[in-house]
């Protein structure tokens, strides 16, 4: 899979060798299964892919991986040392994969893949094209994954669920709702910065049908002084290590009492994808995918922030204070990343197409706004010089995204671009650039850009 993408990307035989190279490389480094303090050989495929020249360097340099031992001999260390190989490892990616077309692979472990913006024209978006995110392994489904236990500190009676009395003891929801990483659009940061490098495909607004997560709490009693709703799932960490959790995040009291907030067991219609939490995971709209916790096995009410796994350090949190690009920033001086901020992004026409000067063509996508709603969205054909509002639909409900249509022409032959610029209810608009640089590169909210080619 990794040799596919690099062919795909170049399709020279020395982006090939990079690829497999590449595979063995990230396996040796992510023996040690540390995955919150990243090395320049763990920034990413899409890393090396624009820096080519580094890439040769850590593979084929003095101390490279090939020149220290070429592929056979790369191989058998890893053999002998009882490491794997990712690219062998597991079928799970091909799979998983094979039912998404067309979403590009970041990495194959853990699992993430983006979705190309045009695969998001529907104004649901289809299970085949959600992107795909992951911190840890996806787990070996057993009988007792469909139970999840509520508890914590702040919990008065601690009671564990199936999943057929989460439906025989309270409301069936279906909502839309969006769904988008925190680290989306990560690429664009300059300094670069280690990570998935997202361009704008990690988002998507399916329709999810559970119960609602204040309904399963109540039932349960929540303390005056509950201050977290956390989870944890049974994804394993990539060490294989089963005592320690890939990630376990949650969110403010508040934030999982709203209507909106579900544990859910279908997507789209149908039984979760094991890629996408089956049997059952959380989803709580408008803020990091990372507080929807997928393969749920436990939820705590907890009377004070919550400290597990991907909570501290840098881990979805951005400066305090705005900080100059490249700043070293102290743990105690990052925030914890709440509500995501307005953004927008073009479906339609696909960046790269061509059209005829002169000639009207319709320019549609969708805006989201976090908790809020999204007031217009204006379009630009001349590089922000002037804008034209479209006209913008009401979300399906609450903490879903809003489609934006509008009939745009461009006068003349050659090159042109498309800008897209969405404002929230509270007259917030994104900005042109990549706003807020952040050691982790999160939350780029940049205007959003296609490129066209116009034809007499």
């Amino acid at each position: 899979m990794i040799g596919a993408y690099f062919t795909y990307a170049d399709g020279s035989r020395e982006a090939q060798d990079l690829a497999h190279a590449w595979g063995h490389a990230q396996s040796h480094v992510r023996k040690s299964g540390r995955d919150d303090h990243v090395n320049e050989k763990e920034i990413g495929l899409s890393a090396l892919l624009e820096d080519p020249e580094r890439a040769r360097e850590l593979l084929y340099g003095r101390r490279g991986f090939l020149r220290a031992a070429g592929f056979g001999g790369m191989s058998a260390i890893l053999a002998a040392a009882g490491w794997t190989p990712t690219v062998w490892a597991s079928a799970t990616p091909d799979s998983v994969l094979a039912r998404k077309a067309g979403l590009r692979l970041l990495g194959d472990r853990p699992l993430n893949a983006e979705t190309p913006a045009h695969l998001l024209d529907p104004s649901v978006t289809p299970t085949s094209a959600m992107f795909v995110r992951n911190n840890g392994l996806p787990p070996r489904l057993t009988a007792n994954s469909e139970t999840i236990s509520i508890d914590g500190e702040s919990c008065l009676a601690p009671r564990t669920f199936t999943v057929d009395a989460l439906r025989r003891e309270f409301e069936t929801v279906t909502l839309q709702l969006q769904l988008e990483c925190g680290g989306n659009g990560r690429a664009e940061f300059r300094p670069r910065v280690p990570g998935n490098q997202w361009t704008t495909g990690a988002i998507g607004c399916p329709r999810w049908t559970g119960v609602r997560l204040r309904d399963v709490l109540n039932a349960c009693g929540v303390r005056e002084d509950a201050v977290y709703v956390a989870y944890e799932g049974s994804d394993l960490h990539l060490s294989g290590n089963p005592d320690k959790r890939p990630i376990s995040r949650g969110a403010p009291i508040a934030k999982a009492m709203e209507a909106e907030s579900l544990i859910a067991w279908e997507m789209n219609d149908a039984p979760l994808p094991i890629e996408h939490g089956a049997p059952l995971r959380l989803v709580m709209g408008g803020w990091p995918g990372s507080v929807s916790g997928k393969w749920l096995r436990r939820l705590m009410v907890r009377d004070r922030i919550h400290d597990g796994p991907k909570m501290g350090g840098a881990s979805y949190r951005v400066p305090c204070t705005p900080v100059a690009p490249g700043t070293t920033v102290a743990d105690a001086d990052m925030c914890i990343i709440g509500s995501m901020p307005v953004k927008s992004l073009i479906t339609s026409p696909r960046s790269g197409t061509r059209i005829r000067a002169g000639a009207a063509f319709e320019v549609r996508g969708h805006a989201w706004a976090g908790d809020r709603a999204v007031a217009r969205v204006d379009l630009s054909t001349d590089f922000g010089a002037t804008w034209q509002t479209t006209y913008l639909e009401a979300p399906a409900n609450r903490l879903a995204w809003q489609r934006f249509r509008g009939s745009m022409r461009v006068p003349t032959q050659g090159y042109h671009e498309v800008w897209a610029r969405a404002t929230d209810a509270s007259g917030t608009s994104q900005p042109m650039l990549v706003p807020g640089w952040n050691p982790k590169g999160y939350l780029n909210n940049a205007a959003h850009r296609i490129a066209l080619q116009a034809d007499a």
